[in-house]
């Protein structure tokens, strides 16, 4: 992917108006049953969980706001409850750009550092983010987690840091065994790794090694971008970052320069993991402004 490409896929991402009012009108949303009472919701943008019970319902993340319309009846066909909360995974607006929408019906809840750079400008490669209005912004933050007790099960939410971002929340649905991990998984792909947002690449594996290392057996997975997964897809994941990585850390090792390493590339075997949002070139730039900010050092977890 060209780096204009790029650019405008960064920008629909975050929910820049010029590069998603248009090009939204024909999203369907899909609705999935993960397990238990957790659905999974596809459209344009970040997956959406949905607690569905007696209580109500609880939504993870909400994309844009012109969707939100869409996601409304979606949730209808789920369950007739009110939405009682809604749960923010990280700061991106393809994530929080429904926050405007449903901030006003139901409380949002997201870390501390969610909340910090919601009510401020931001840049990320390049392109401005201005700050979302008031009624969009969470209004029960954490630092580390935080607890909902609904729907017959504890929905558990945990901070994992200098990840995707500084502000990253895995979501556990322990009684459905079902868990939403947000844009630390893109399955089957590069990720999108925001640095300027306190993101890190040997960050982000050393959290998805210690999420496979206390996923419950059988446990359904939700990622921030692609398909349902499973604990089997998250280690392919994994092994791709630890080995991606790795090759970056001992070119730098060698000596080369960026545009050695994006030269050589990495190999066949990773090959598709490039055909998504990021490319390959892309992922070796992340990889080595993470290694380079840690002295080039950082080993593989």
């Amino acid at each position: 992917m060209k780096r204009a490409l790029i650019l405008l896929a960064v920008a629909s991402m975050l929910g820049a108006h010029h590069a998603t009012a248009q090009t939204l009108d024909d999203v369907q949303i899909k609705t999935i049953h993960a397990a238990g009472r957790v659905w999974m919701l596809e459209g344009r943008g970040g997956n959406l969980g949905v607690s569905v019970g007696d209580d109500g319902i609880l939504i993870v993340d909400d994309q844009f706001a012109p969707l939100a319309d869409k996601i409304q009846a979606a949730l209808g066909q789920l369950g007739t409850g009110k939405l009682r909360f809604v749960l923010n995974t990280h700061w991106h607006g393809d994530h929080t750009g429904g926050n405007v929408v449903f901030g006003p019906l139901a409380p949002i809840l997201a870390h501390t550092n969610v909340r910090g750079r919601l009510a401020t400008r931001q840049e990320v490669m390049g392109q401005a983010v201005e700050p979302s209005p008031k009624e969009a912004l969470p209004v029960i933050t954490y630092d580390s987690g935080v607890s909902l007790h609904l729907n017959g099960e504890e929905i558990r939410a945990e901070h994992f840091p200098a990840s995707h971002t500084d502000g990253d929340t895995v979501v556990w649905f322990l009684g459905s065994n079902v868990v939403h991990l947000g844009d630390l998984f893109f399955a089957g792909k590069f990720p999108f790794v925001d640095i300027d947002s306190g993101g890190d690449v040997p960050g982000l594996t050393k959290s998805i090694r210690r999420i496979l290392d206390t996923l419950p057996a059988g446990a359904k997975v939700i990622p921030g971008h692609g398909p349902l997964s499973t604990a089997a897809d998250l280690e392919r994941y994994h092994a791709m970052l630890v080995a991606t990585t790795d090759a970056v850390r001992r070119s730098i090792e060698a000596g080369k320069s960026l545009d050695e390493i994006r030269a050589a590339g990495l190999g066949a075997e990773w090959a598709a993991w490039g055909t998504g949002f990021i490319d390959t070139n892309e992922w070796i730039g992340f990889v080595h402004r993470s290694l380079s900010a840690r002295g080039g050092a950082a080993k593989g977890d």
